[in-house]
Parts: C-alpha cells; structure tokens; sequence
C-alpha cells in the first residue's frame, strides 16, 4: 500500500469515526438524562453522565401514571397492521406499473409521480376521512391516511421489479397457465425480498414514528400512541409552565423532563433491534430500486 492511498484510508477513518460519534452523541445524552434525577436536571442541565442516577422516569411509565403500556399496545398493533397493508397494497400497485403491456401503465405513473410533488393540502385531506371515510376517533384514523401516503415507496418497488426480475421468467410462467395473481404471489414477490424489506422498514419506521394523525383526527387520548403520548407530555408541560397550576405538589412530583426521555428511549430500542436484521436488504434494495431506474 503507497502512502497515497494509506493516507485516503486514514482521513476516510478519521471522517466516519467523527461521524458516528456525532451521531452516537444525541442517543448517549438521551439515554443520560432518562437516567438522570429530575430536580438534578433542572438545577444542572443536561449531561453525558447521570450526576444524580434515577429510576424515577421508568418508575412512573411503568407504574400506571400513565398510559404508556396502553399507548406501546396501540404503536405496535398499528405498526404492524400498517405496515404489512402498506406493503401489500404497494406491492400491488407497482407490478402492473412494471409491466410494458399493461395499457394504463404511463397514466397511473403520472398520478403517482404528481401526488410525490402535489397534495391536496391538510383540509381536504381532514375532510376526506372525517367526512367521507368517517374514521376520526378510531384506529383506523392511525393506518390509513399512511397507506398511499408515499409515492416513492411505489417507484422504487416498480423500478425494482422492472430491473431485476426478469421478464423471461414471467413469460414463462404464464405460458404454463400461472395467472396474474399466481405470478405475482408465488414468483414476482419471492424474488423481491430486498426492495420488500427496504420498503418495509421504511413504513415501519414511519408508523413508529407517527404522532401528526393522532394530533389532527383523534381527540380520544385512548387511542394515543406513544410518540402521540409524548406530545402530550410535551403540552401538559409547557401548559404548566405558562399557569399557577404548577405550584400543586402532585403536578411538581411529576418528572416531566426524565419522562420525555425515558419514552424517546423505549420508543427507539425496537427499531434499533429491527434494524441490523433488515441493514443488508435495505442497502441492496435501496441500490437496485433507485440507481438502476
């Protein structure tokens, strides 16, 4: 190895041990501070390392002073439910998509690719499924205003299935009698594991993550999940802090800022676990979806 190129190896190092202590750096300061002693926060800031140790954030969450187990309950079923039918539908939209023969194929791209760059804005869509599709105050209000939500997902499973499966294949099976449905269940999907995965994730990720539904089309607070029980969170506490009800001894008890933290690091660790089993497909799909089309 020449020194030119041991010295590029050395600076690559350099760059990318920076980069993953700046992105190492929040999460340690969140898993710090969810640890941390409420009133030492308060009196210190925040810090790298608990100067007063507490497990008084996890006490409350767990203890019934809130709803968080309810709230995990409903990020999970909604997640799953979610991201499954999200894929599924996808899925389904982009075959035909990949298809050349199929008739309707530049029309149906169009409408896709203008909804990626144009929406109908926050009050039509409000009307839509409170008026129309009457989901306001139910699970459902969680699900599907994300189903169709991302026109990218689409283009990259279309692009996916144009680019890498091959259309010899295809042929063949429906020259044995296999139907559409056949193909696409039994050969089109099997072959589609890395996009599927990559897409997956990514609507996972979103579901998890998602507290704008809960804030415009639920006012049940039954129904929150827990990045929505965290805004609350959020809003009970600037409520206290602009009125005379902070002084009550009960609302004082309440660890609000070790509490934030506490739910910001339980809501991230299944996503961290999810991650790492799902990396290598997401790269490959990422790769294959994108850069071929």
């Amino acid at each position: 190895m020449n020194n030119e190129n041991k010295g590029l190896r050395i600076s690559a190092h350099v760059i990318f041990s920076i980069l993953i202590v700046c992105v190492l750096a929040p999460f340690v300061l969140l898993l710090s501070s969810s640890f941390s002693d409420e009133g030492e926060i308060l009196r210190s800031g925040y810090s790298f390392w608990p100067k007063s140790f507490s497990l008084a954030a996890y006490n409350y969450l767990f203890s019934g002073g809130s709803n968080f187990l309810h709230a995990y309950g409903i990020t999970v079923i909604v997640t799953i439910i979610g991201t499954v039918s999200g894929l599924l539908i996808s899925a389904m939209l982009a075959y035909p998509l990949s298809r050349q023969d199929y008739p309707a194929n530049k029309l149906l791209s169009f409408l896709i690719f203008f909804t990626i760059i144009f929406n109908g804005g926050l009050i039509p869509t409000y009307l839509v499924y409170t008026q129309l599709l009457d989901i306001k105050n139910t699970i459902w209000a969680l699900i599907i205003p994300s189903l169709l939500m991302n026109g990218f997902n689409i283009m990259l499973i279309r692009t996916f299935f144009r680019t890498s499966i091959p259309p010899a294949i295809i042929e063949s099976a429906s020259i044995d009698g296999a139907s559409e449905f056949r193909i696409f269940y039994s050969i089109v999907l099997r072959l589609s594991a890395p996009v599927l995965a990559t897409v997956g994730i990514l609507q996972a990720t979103s579901y998890w993550n998602d507290w704008m539904n809960g804030k415009i089309y639920l006012t049940n607070t039954s129904l929150y999940g827990i990045q929505s029980l965290l805004n609350r969170i959020l809003e009970d506490q600037q409520f206290l802090a602009s009125s005379n009800l902070g002084a009550n001894a009960s609302l004082q008890a309440m660890p609000l800022e070790t509490v934030k933290m506490a739910v910001a690091v339980i809501g991230v660790i299944p996503l961290m676990i999810a991650y790492p089993f799902f990396q290598k497909y997401f790269v490959k799909g990422i790769v294959a979806g994108s850069v071929k089309g």
